[in-house]
């Protein structure tokens, strides 16, 4: 079984990602924790979303587990998202609107799931995003233009 040495700081700046930081030769904390390539090898049987929540709650339950830090997710990390779209549909189904308690506590239960960019990089995760972009031409046609047009 792997661990994962996590060090949460919840206040403050948002930390740079690895590639945008300066100094490099400082130890800042326990090396990034980067997610494996590929599906989770155990990943649990996962409860579908209700079919009474709220849609948004619904898109934000199965959004996470497409998201690159599920593979960390452990049976009760699973439980709590359960816990988080149930809190979040009551609150878009309530007859007025949440007060700010309510949202800061909804908040922290989504923080504590890492479901934002600045709340991994502040457990120190970073989800390496696949390169996507132009692809550059092969160089054989162009050798062959310059041999055409110096010949």
């Amino acid at each position: 079984m792997e661990t994962l040495e996590v060090v949460m700081g919840a206040h403050g700046p948002i930390p740079k990602r690895s590639e945008e930081r300066r100094r490099r030769n400082k130890s800042d904390g326990p090396d990034l924790a980067k997610a494996p390539s590929g599906p989770p090898a155990d990943v649990p049987d996962l409860p579908d979303p209700d079919p009474l929540w709220h849609p948004i709650a619904t898109d934000w339950y199965l959004s996470l587990q497409e998201s690159g830090q599920a593979a960390f997710y452990q049976p009760s990390d699973w439980a709590m998202a359960r816990y988080a779209a149930e809190l979040m549909s009551r609150g878009l189904a309530a007859d007025k609107p949440p007060n700010g308690q309510y949202v800061a506590a909804l908040n922290s239960v989504m923080a504590s799931l890492l479901t934002t960019e600045g709340d991994r990089r502040r457990a120190r995760i970073e989800l390496e995003r696949k390169k996507t972009g132009p692809t550059l031409a092969p160089v054989k046609p162009l050798d062959a233009y310059r041999d055409l047009a110096s010949g």
